[in-house]
């Protein structure tokens, strides 16, 4: 622990999304001090839907990102030298969620329909499972219409779309709150269908690892942080409170952060932050089979790490 004249270390932090219940864990080890603990002095940026992590982190605005990892090899590939240094997500929240009435029962029945997608990276996993599945996205009777979902639900709502893209934690409690019973739903699970990708990762540029002081304070950062998420397990409601308090914008309810926690939770699964090599492998794979339009076209070099998890 550094002494009383030693000043905490800086790391700016760069959310995926807005805040919420998404990012209690970081949240958390903040409020609850885990980072003062380590000697860290941790800003916490908000994402929203102008805002790239890996633009920010390339441009110098922060010095560790959280981004899926479809959209942090991408940017790899495209010159972003992104590197994966914990894996606090073991499973993926994406899913594809229908309306019964329009007859899809299997994803063999996605063709004809028109299926929102968010883009922005997040249109990865969709293009690799209907790849996997063989169904063309340019529309016809065999191939599915995209639709470029906004962030919202909307499109399923007013009948826009047959299906649209979901989180476990977010979109799909909002298509219920929005009146929509779940018996009135069908949900395809990425987890379930074999296409999940990795979500949720902190990834830094590669440079940065090659400072052992950097290394360093990056490893005390991963270590609080799976403490705030362990805790944010034992306490989601508490969790939720703290995410609440650090919502600058008032947008979140209460009920909808305690259930995104609970379900985020899930998804965090006990991790310790270290990444799960199998699932790594699976991403690659599922990413570099696109057919004509993989989201990658060669197996990536250097794009994980663990340096950082090693020092914990």
């Amino acid at each position: 622990m550094a002494g009383a004249a030693h000043a905490a270390d800086e790391l700016t932090l760069q959310l995926k999304w807005v805040t919420q219940g998404q990012f209690a864990g970081y949240y958390v080890a903040k409020d609850k001090g885990f980072y003062d603990e380590e000697g860290l002095d941790v800003t916490i940026k908000p994402g929203g839907p102008d805002i790239a992590p890996p633009q920010v982190i390339a441009g110098g605005g922060a010095d560790v990102i959280i981004d899926w990892m479809p959209s942090a090899l991408a940017s790899r590939e495209k010159g972003v030298p992104l590197v994966n240094i914990a894996q606090p997500f073991k499973k993926s929240g994406m899913e594809l969620t229908c309306r019964k009435d329009t007859g899809i029962k299997s994803p063999e029945d996605f063709r004809g329909k028109t299926l929102g997608v968010w883009f922005f990276g997040n249109e990865y996993p969709f293009l690799s499972w209907m790849s996997h599945l063989g169904i063309p996205t340019e529309g016809g009777p065999d191939g599915v219409t995209v639709l470029k979902q906004g962030f919202n639900v909307d499109p399923l709502l007013q009948k826009q779309a047959d299906c649209i893209s979901t989180m476990t934690y977010n979109e799909y409690w909002q298509v219920i709150d929005a009146g929509i019973p779940a018996e009135d739903l069908i949900v395809f699970k990425y987890e379930d269908q074999g296409v999940a990708t990795l979500e949720d990762g902190l990834y830094v540029l590669e440079d940065s690892l090659k400072d052992p002081a950097m290394v360093d304070k990056l490893a005390r950062f991963v270590r609080a942080s799976m403490k705030g998420w362990a805790y944010s397990n034992e306490h989601p409601d508490e969790a939720a409170e703290i995410v609440l308090e650090n919502d600058a914008t008032g947008a979140q309810t209460e009920k909808h952060q305690k259930r995104m926690v609970r379900e985020i939770n899930k998804l965090v699964d006990g991790s310790d932050g270290t990444l799960d090599m199998a699932a790594y492998e699976r991403t690659v794979k599922s990413l570099l089979s696109g057919g004509s339009d993989p989201v990658i076209t060669k197996e990536p070099e250097g794009a994980t790490t663990t340096v950082v998890t090693d020092k914990m």
